[in-house]
């Protein structure tokens, strides 16, 4: 397998409470961690992304909850029906409901079927799978 040009790398708060939440909420895989250093590179789907405690050696500011703010991260997910179970088992809430949603991509419509929810430190989630493609939106939300 090959790896992904760009791998997200956040910086958070409470490493124990962050794995947590990705591995047995989100259902991510650990690809491989480093204990000591309280990182680990997470995978989901082919989707890649890492997590480590914040220390000052990534530090080019002040860091204040809601992290990530202006930054969302769209995941394709095969099973969002499943993931969703899984929120809604953690008692966590939703940022935005599940929506269907077509966004115009040249002369047709992409399809996605998601939802929006924080992460511990604040970072937004846009979870969603694929709808497929047409001329023009069968229902839902439409942008563009």
């Amino acid at each position: 397998m090959s790896n992904p040009k760009l791998v997200p790398e956040l910086l958070v708060s409470d490493f124990e409470k962050s794995r947590q939440f990705y591995v047995e909420v989100i259902g991510c895989n650990i690809r491989y961690d480093r204990p000591a250093q309280r990182f680990a590179y997470l995978e989901l789907d082919g989707v890649h992304l890492m997590i480590e405690q914040e220390s000052d050696f990534w530090e080019t500011g002040k860091r204040e909850y809601p992290y990530g703010r202006g930054i969302s991260l769209q995941i394709e997910v095969t099973d969002l029906d499943g993931l969703l179970r899984r929120i809604e088992a953690a008692g966590l809430t939703l940022f935005r409901p599940v929506e269907e949603a077509w966004y115009r991509a040249g002369d047709v419509y992409e399809g996605n079927r998601q939802f929006l929810v924080q992460d511990p430190d604040g970072y937004l989630l846009r979870f969603f799978q694929d709808l497929g493609a047409a001329n023009s939106p069968r229902s839902g939300r439409i942008v563009g």
